[in-house]
């Protein structure tokens, strides 16, 4: 009568047939009770020749109470000692919560899970639009430097312009240094409920360890090695790694420094002595784009909720200008391996034409600072003023 009155309340029905303990008993336990609230009941049923001893341990543990049973056939009542779930929902919010810790956005997260020392937990602080689109892009134009670059193809230049080579290349790997640990700096502090920054921002570090590798190795390939690491630029790139904000960082680095490197990379593209350097600067300027996509959508994202923090960009801009007061201009370094780069050589017409070229890139990349700083919303006062602020090294 009693059996009959216990099975009468039974929500579920859970059969082991011979499976043990042993044997994985217990998930099957676990995901039949997982349905009853606590005070249900389940009915268990199974042959295996430990079930009458491991039941009631397991009941125990898990903080269920073994109501009644006999031999192959037991009641259970649900407890209330298993883990409480809290679901994270599968939006996007506005602030990430701690003890979600390392758990994916949507996921159940048990109760009682550490707390996660994630700084930076606003979806202000990090977000952009099209962040899904951009690390799309980002998977699909892959390359490699040992595969996708001919480097059979590289001919036997004039000692000059080898040399101009391989000193830009030791200023664009130093930089892409910076671009690589900027980002890397911040990832830790992002919490995971916004994976999408999380992603867009490993792949660009990914791309910044390909372009070091891939200028790195065009030094080299034409037996003249590197060159020369000038101080200004050592100073300038300092100031870049050490900004402590995200945002502020993402502006100086993806909007005005990355932003003035496809300036650049365009030069070095259209004016390369060779094919295997036209195609290093093309593939390049390609992962700068994206770079560049994120920051300014990043940046368009913050400006919109706080257009106040506008002045803030500009104080931080004039704010290095004035900490690298002195660095009169460009490194001399790459300034005259630009020259002879753009003209081909050192004979006085090719220095006369580089130097021409030389000076319209400057205005050519001051020109597109500008403009990219007004699709932001600054002014056209404000946007000139900035340009101007940005530092001579051009990252």
């Amino acid at each position: 009568m009693a059996r009959e009155a216990a099975a009468a309340h039974v929500k579920v029905s859970i059969d082991l047939e011979d499976l043990s303990f042993y044997e994985g008993a217990a998930v099957l336990l676990r995901r039949g009770l997982a349905h009853l609230s606590v005070g249900e009941r389940a009915e268990v049923r199974g042959a295996a020749s430990d079930l009458r001893e491991m039941l009631p341990l397991w009941c125990r543990k898990e903080g269920h109470r073994l109501a009644s049973g006999r031999s192959g056939a037991y009641f259970l009542e649900r407890g209330a000692d298993g883990p409480l779930l809290t679901p994270t929902e599968g939006e996007v919010r506005a602030v990430a919560d701690p003890s979600w810790g390392l758990a994916p956005r949507g996921a159940q997260v048990e109760t009682g899970a550490p707390k996660f020392s994630f700084t930076i937990r606003q979806k202000r602080e990090v977000w952009a639009e099209r962040l899904t689109s951009i690390y799309k892009q980002a998977v699909a134009n892959q390359w490699s430097a040992a595969r996708d670059i001919p480097w059979a193809d590289i001919p036997h230049l004039p000692e000059p312009v080898e040399d101009a080579v391989c000193q830009i290349m030791t200023f664009l790997t130093e930089n892409e240094f910076a671009a690589l640990y900027v980002p890397a700096r911040f990832i830790p502090r992002i919490h995971p409920h916004y994976r999408e920054v999380v992603e867009v921002l490993a792949l660009q570090i990914v791309d910044e360890a390909r372009h070091a590798e891939t200028f790195t190795r065009r030094a080299e390939a034409g037996g003249r090695g590197l060159g020369v690491t000038a101080v200004s630029g050592q100073l300038s790139l300092q100031t870049l790694l050490e900004e402590p904000d995200f945002t502020t960082a993402t502006f100086l680095l993806c909007v005005m420094g990355e932003g003035t490197f496809l300036t650049l990379l365009k030069f070095l593209e259209a004016h390369a002595p060779d094919t295997v350097t036209a195609t290093i600067a093309g593939l390049a300027h390609r992962d700068e784009a994206r770079h560049v996509a994120f920051g300014t959508e990043h940046l368009r994202y913050v400006l919109h909720h706080e257009p106040e923090r506008q002045s803030s960009f500009a104080t931080a801009v004039e704010h290095r200008s004035r900490m690298l007061a002195s660095i009169s201009g460009l490194s001399p370094y790459v300034h005259d391996a630009l020259v002879i780069y753009a003209g081909g050589g050192i004979l006085p017409q090719q220095i006369r034409l580089g130097a021409q070229r030389v000076a319209t890139l400057h205005r050519d990349m001051d020109g597109q600072r500008r403009e990219r700083l007004r699709s932001l919303g600054f002014g056209e006062a404000a946007a000139e003023q900035m340009s101007a602020y940005h530092t001579k090294n051009f990252m």
